[in-house]
């Protein structure tokens, strides 16, 4: 062997037991007691420390042009950053420009990721305009290992809005190769109209970024939520909802999957954690994300759908725009870039709420690992702690404390939507293939270590 973490609580989806595991080639080749090491491997003690799979972050956005901007955590800097906080593998998106073909898309984006990231990758593919050429492709894709496809309910001005015969046709080719598609769930004609009855300069000298609230209430959600259900329950295609901040959105995910739709919800840490009222602030803008963060309410709603297993996974929609660059915004709410980091901190925010009560141990590991593994066709090469999986495992102290500062952090960004938190519960130590990346909240790891991984079918029925 070549590593064994001794004396660790392994902790998965369904167990929780004191283990050794023994690690050759990258790859886990044996869990007991009382593993044995001969002069030439590597013992890494953890010993009072937890021992899982490594999170799973299956929603981001890095060097992503968006808002007359773009995106400030860069592959390395974001892979960086995930790696620290204990995450082994990131989904990135490739959306499509006018004209690109998808194969074109994904082969542009692995080209920006290839040598520079630091955990394993994969890539959701950006459905801009869907067209003939457009369903053509999604077979030799799902077969070349990208799965998953994204259309947008929402932003007409980027050029990347679905009608919803668009999303109907996806769903139905999807279905027919193992795929799936996701959607950003918002409507635009009820934005647009709410956002025209509130675009004055008196309003907006009165309300500042709090704009972006009184024109994004929960029904924009909701009603595409619902509008999205429909199409998925007419087709029988597979839905993945990403990024749902509202309560309406959790009960009816809810109802679709006790109908046993094919509907997969997720939800992000700023939902959960973050409300509205941040918007008040001097730095409100800064908040800026798309959907927005709702009431408290909504956040305590979106807790209780993912310990019932209504939503099933969290990612955390990381967008990461410094303050120079969400002073774009020059007192405007539409032109706020929308976006936070959210990667670093993905883990021990599901450890807080282990630790009041909102869900178990368990399940922040099912949300946070096994069910993006799962779902974007990876299990169990990741998401697992057996025998045969990738050696991607986190070494997490629960007693440890941390107080969040930008400043001590991988990220990119001169600020955090957290910072002066103080949290119990942090990675110690991240292992990508049975290599150490992070010890202590900090990359050690070597850029370009990641990978691409080419992914299963998508959209497996996870709780």
């Amino acid at each position: 062997m070549d590593s064994i973490i001794k004396g660790g609580t392994i902790v998965t989806a369904y167990e929780k037991y004191v283990a050794d595991i023994g690690i050759k080639d990258g790859k886990i080749v044996t869990i007991g007691a009382n593993l044995t090491s001969n002069g030439n491997t590597e013992v890494i003690d953890a010993t009072g420390k937890l021992v899982m799979p490594g999170m799973i972050d299956g929603h981001v956005h890095l060097s992503l042009p968006f808002g007359g901007t773009v995106s400030a955590d860069t592959w390395i800097t974001g892979t960086r950053a995930a790696a620290a906080g204990g995450v082994t593998m990131l989904i990135d998106f490739a959306i499509q420009k006018p004209g690109d073909t998808l194969v074109e898309t994904i082969r542009k984006r692995r080209e920006e990721a290839d040598g520079d990231v630091y955990i394993d990758y994969g890539l959701h593919g950006g459905i801009a305009k869907w067209t003939d050429d457009i369903k053509a492709e999604i077979g030799p894709m799902c077969r070349d290992g990208v799965t998953s496809f994204k259309m947008f309910m929402i932003y007409r001005n980027e050029g990347w809005l679905s009608t919803d015969p668009s999303i109907i046709a996806g769903l139905e080719e999807t279905k027919k190769h193992g795929g799936m598609i996701q959607v950003h769930a918002e409507s635009m004609d009820l934005i647009d109209s709410l956002q025209t009855a509130h675009h004055n300069e008196a309003e907006m000298k009165e309300h500042g970024a709090y704009l972006h609230t009184m024109t994004r209430p929960n029904a924009t959600e909701f009603e595409a939520v619902q509008r999205a259900i429909t199409w998925a329950e007419y087709t029988g295609g597979t839905l993945y909802f990403v990024h749902l901040s509202t309560k309406e959105s959790a009960d009816m995910v809810r109802q679709a999957r006790k109908k046993g739709l094919n509907v997969i919800g997720e939800t992000c840490p700023q939902y959960l954690y973050l409300d509205d009222e941040k918007f008040r602030g001097e730095n409100g803008h800064l908040f800026g994300t798309c959907p927005q963060i709702k009431k408290p309410e909504d956040g305590e709603k979106l807790w209780e759908a993912l310990d019932d297993q209504s939503l099933s996974v969290v990612g955390t929609d990381t967008c990461t725009f410094n303050t120079e660059q969400k002073a774009l915004w020059k007192g405007d709410f539409t032109k706020i870039p929308f976006g936070m980091p959210g990667s670093e901190l993905m883990l021990p925010l599901l450890y807080e709420g282990v630790s009041e009560g909102k869900i178990n141990l368990h399940r922040m590991v099912e949300i946070g690992s096994t069910n993006p593994a799962k779902v974007f066709g990876m299990y169990p090469q990741k998401g697992a702690l057996l025998p045969g999986s990738d050696a991607d495992i986190v070494i997490f102290d629960p007693e440890k404390e941390m107080t969040v500062d930008y400043r001590d952090m991988e990220t990119n960004c001169d600020w955090s939507p957290y910072q002066g938190k103080t949290m119990k519960g942090v990675a110690s130590m991240t292992l990508l293939r049975g290599k150490i990346i992070a010890k202590d909240g900090k990359c050690v790891g070597g850029q370009g270590y990641g990978q691409f991984i080419k992914r299963g079918p998508s959209g497996n029925f996870v709780k």
